[in-house]
């Protein structure tokens, strides 16, 4: 599988940057395998690191956006009748929705961070007609730190660009847990502060 994907995405390298944003714009391709890969091709030196992660972040921001408009324009029933066609799982799916119910719209930054629910939770997003440019701001913000970081490994790493995965895994639910943390102390302090008003 991820010879293939190394394939898919290599056939976008001529476009450069755009290749890049392309690449991402469809959610089957993992991120995990594109970014580090990118950053092999910035260690040889066929691209810029910034404009790489750039270029990472704003195809990461509009994989996504497809997503969501399938949850918005199409509701529920089309994600249950065409979802498998796009590599959608429906425990997946109901996971991405609990977390949505139970944190509201900064699910949209903070769901990018854990395993299972980052792709999907754009779909519970759309179904609940969340405003598009609050997504696409929450989306992209979390997504320009995944971004460098599997960019920089992958550039760092050079021909072991592969074993990039490798390394952040282990960091990611530590990481997820303290970004989780930190939103449950916001949604505490948004609530007390509007009782108190």
């Amino acid at each position: 599988m991820t010879e293939w994907i190394t394939e898919f995405i290599l056939f976008f390298k001529d476009l450069s940057y755009a290749g890049i944003m392309i690449a991402l714009s469809f959610e089957f391709v993992p991120a995990e395998i594109v970014l580090p890969l990118a950053g092999y091709w910035v260690y040889l030196g066929d691209m810029k690191l910034i404009l790489t992660i750039l270029a990472g972040t704003v195809g990461g921001t509009l994989g996504p956006l497809t997503l969501y408009a399938l949850g918005r324009f199409g509701g529920r029933p089309m994600v249950d009748k065409y979802g498998k066609y796009l590599f959608i799982r429906s425990h997946h799916l109901e996971a991405s929705d609990r977390f949505f119910e139970k944190y509201g719209s900064g699910v949209a930054f903070y769901g990018r961070f854990i395993p299972g629910v980052r792709t999907l939770i754009s779909i519970p997003c759309g179904i609940a007609k969340m405003n598009v440019f609050k997504f696409s701001l929450y989306t992209f913000l979390a997504m320009l730190p995944i971004t460098a970081i599997y960019v920089y490994l992958g550039y760092k790493l050079g021909s072991q660009w592969e074993h990039v995965d490798e390394i952040v895994k282990p960091y990611i639910l530590p990481a997820a847990t303290i970004f989780l943390v930190g939103f449950g102390l916001y949604v505490l302090s948004k609530r007390y502060r509007r009782r108190q008003a």
